[in-house]
């Protein structure tokens, strides 16, 4: 199938308005310059820069080694990958403990890799801080139900919000977000069901991963979907195609050839002008006796 023709990058309104137009937002997290290109030529509407680019990139166990070089490294790429797509920058471990340095690490996203907005984790507790950023003129989300970086006080990546009690807190983190000006939040590994009853209490637009289909868009990792990390599949995850079983026998093909000497052939290989050949041929072997 061909790709979608080039649009013109969505705006936050655009994102904001989904909320009432009814439209799904695509979101994909692309850690890297070709997986943003892709998600540009599919029509993806948000390439998010995840932290989960510690794991997929980095191979590291979770997200919490990201820092912020890492980051904007990563986030620089996926902007020269995407230029016609809205970016937003996820923000790493302990880069928004306090209002200075979350206003700090924002705007390095901006001003160095050139993110349309930026994205920390947590509701309530956390609320101070992206008031904060929007009250800059940063524009921001959020991220709450499994937070990646408090896996620690969670004892793992384990579904959130299953007890009314639970699901009650979730509803009072999305309200907070909103009420700090976010223009967007997402749910992580929350019961469809609450994901869909908290998103209906919103005026802003909500994505989920792991939520459920009640949620105004959705989002997976590229590197999931397509089947490229395959160190562990999540169970929200749809794998589309298996870029590692391609590459896999692409590579053991090319180990087969060159093992063998078939390859490189005449045609992977440059020529030389015949006569050009001789005279090279002579001037070695004058050399040769010199």
């Amino acid at each position: 199938m061909d790709p979608q023709p080039a649009r013109k990058k969505r705006t936050i309104t655009e994102i904001r308005d989904s909320k009432k137009s009814g439209e799904k937002m695509v979101y994909t997290s692309v850690p890297d310059y070709t997986s943003a290109r892709w998600a540009e030529m599919a029509g993806v509407d948000v390439a998010v820069v995840g932290d989960s680019l510690a794991m997929v990139a980095h191979g590291h166990s979770n997200t919490i080694p990201a820092t912020m070089d890492m980051m904007v490294m990563h986030a620089q790429a996926v902007r020269r990958g995407a230029p016609n797509t809205f970016v937003l920058g996820c923000m790493p471990y302990q880069s928004y403990s306090t209002i200075e340095r979350a206003l700090e690490n924002a705007a390095r996203f901006m001003q160095e890799a050139a993110c349309d907005a930026v994205k920390p984790q947590g509701g309530r507790s956390q609320a101070h801080i992206l008031k904060a950023l929007v009250d800059a003129g940063i524009p921001t989300a959020s991220h709450i139900g499994l937070t990646p970086h408090t896996i620690a006080v969670f004892g793992g990546f384990k579904i959130q919000g299953r007890t009314a009690a639970a699901a009650m807190k979730i509803l009072d983190d999305a309200l907070a977000i909103q009420d700090a000006g976010c223009f967007m939040l997402e749910f992580e590994a929350v019961p469809a069901a609450i994901a869909r009853v908290i998103s209906q209490q919103l005026e802003i637009p909500t994505i989920g991963i792991g939520a459920g289909a009640g949620t105004d868009g959705q989002i997976l990792l590229s590197y999931d979907l397509l089947g490229v990390f395959t160190d562990f599949k999540p169970k929200f995850t749809k794998r589309y195609t298996n870029l590692t079983e391609v590459a896999v026998a692409g590579l053991s093909k090319y180990v087969a050839e060159v093992k063998a000497g078939t390859f490189p052939d005449d045609d992977h290989s440059y020529g030389v002008d015949p006569k050009e050949f001789e005279t090279f041929l002579d001037l070695v072997e004058r050399r040769k006796h010199a």
